[in-house]
């Protein structure tokens, strides 16, 4: 067979948030010898992103969007479209996914695919009704990254239920350094219990619980510090919080960083307070970095954590619940001990290499059924 022709189309081709992190990942692991990849970024790109490209021979095309009524710029993904005949188009979350839809039929590509990286569900009655009704008939296939997210595409957007695959993320190594000492940057000894949080501090995220959880957390564990690596939106919010809650001299905010695996392999728990996700590519980095997972019960996170025997799952919105599971495991290393071994049993199925061999066996097979690319 003949090298298939794909191009991915997503928003911003950058190495943060997972959903990005995740199609680069797959962009620079799918075979060169059976696919010739391009890459339509609409918004931005960042410079390390397009090296990582670059150095994987995938082409790289660049819209130049700024914003949501910049439609006009997407007259050079229709001329690129019908000058480079491609046999698929993969479009990664929401917006890319009714543009490459709607643009991907118009121009008469013979597959393709949207990715959904998850969202709420509630609300915004216009997504579910263009998730349902424009992209979930327009697509070849609408991949799903979780059961539940799967779940929710059909009983509350009406997907076509024939027409969703799920495939889940998986653990994408990152570029850079890894021998940060966080508990010496940060002045704290071994023998300090530290919670480690890695995330975009958007509302998703929940983190006001896990500060509320604090105070509860401190009554059992006096002494525990908690790092939070990430930068976003809530900032601002979250460390007027913890002044409030009078958490300053025991939560860190660390900003962005780019050593993520040190700051997790730092931590003697990893937290994650989330309303909703799909599947979060670092509760992998913590399956691969040792660090056990305390976790909301929501998205895909049921899908990775054995609540109890690789990890603990509480219900969301919960600070107490939260708190309680928190301090179970600091009071216990040999639990976590064994629940980060018993996690690494099965990483062989969370790696971009075993995600990228999924993907490339839903090319190869829509690509036999489908006349335009045989």
């Amino acid at each position: 067979m003949r090298r298939l022709r794909v191009l991915y189309l997503i928003d911003q081709v950058i190495d943060t948030g997972g959903a990005e992190r995740f199609a680069l990942g797959l962009a620079t692991h799918l075979p060169a010898d059976r696919f010739e990849l391009w890459v339509c970024s609409t918004r931005g790109a960042e410079p390390a992103a397009l090296e990582q490209l670059r150095d994987a021979g995938v082409r790289h095309v660049h819209l130049g969007r700024r914003g949501k009524l910049d439609v006009w710029r997407f007259r050079r993904l229709v001329a690129l479209l019908r000058h480079q005949r491609f046999d698929i188009l993969h479009a990664h979350m929401f917006g890319s996914n009714l543009w490459g839809c709607l643009i991907g039929r118009a121009c008469r590509v013979p597959i393709v695919i949207a990715h959904e990286q998850t969202w709420s569900y509630e609300g915004e009655p216009l997504r579910r009704w263009l998730d349902g009704h424009v992209i979930g008939r327009l697509a070849t296939r609408f991949v799903a990254v979780s059961t539940r997210d799967a779940e929710r595409m059909v009983t509350i957007e009406g997907v076509p239920v024939h027409k969703i695959v799920m495939i889940p993320n998986a653990y994408v190594p990152r570029p850079g350094a890894s021998d940060t000492d966080l508990r010496g940057q940060l002045g704290l000894g071994p023998e300090v219990p530290l919670l480690v949080v890695v995330a975009q501090l958007r509302p998703q995220k929940a983190l006001e619980v896990l500060l509320d959880a604090m105070p509860r957390v401190h009554e059992a564990v006096p002494e525990t510090h908690l790092a939070i690596a990430g930068d976003g939106e809530c900032r601002a919010a979250l460390e007027a919080r913890s002044r409030a809650l009078g958490l300053t001299d025991r939560v860190h905010f660390l900003g962005r960083r780019s050593d993520v695996d040190a700051i997790l392999q730092a931590g003697d728990l990893a937290v994650m307070s989330s309303d909703f996700e799909g599947t979060p590519l670092v509760a992998y980095e913590c399956i691969a970095n040792r660090t056990p997972l305390v976790a909301t019960a929501v998205g895909g996170l049921p899908d990775i954590i054995d609540d109890g025997r690789t990890g603990r799952l509480v219900a969301p919105r919960d600070p107490a619940a939260l708190a309680a599971a928190i301090v179970e495991l600091l009071n216990d290393p040999g639990r976590r001990a064994a629940i980060a071994a018993a996690a690494a049993e099965g990483e062989d199925e969370f790696t971009i290499a075993t995600a990228t061999s999924r993907f490339v066996a839903l090319y190869e097979q829509l690509a036999r059924t489908t006349p335009a690319c045989t």
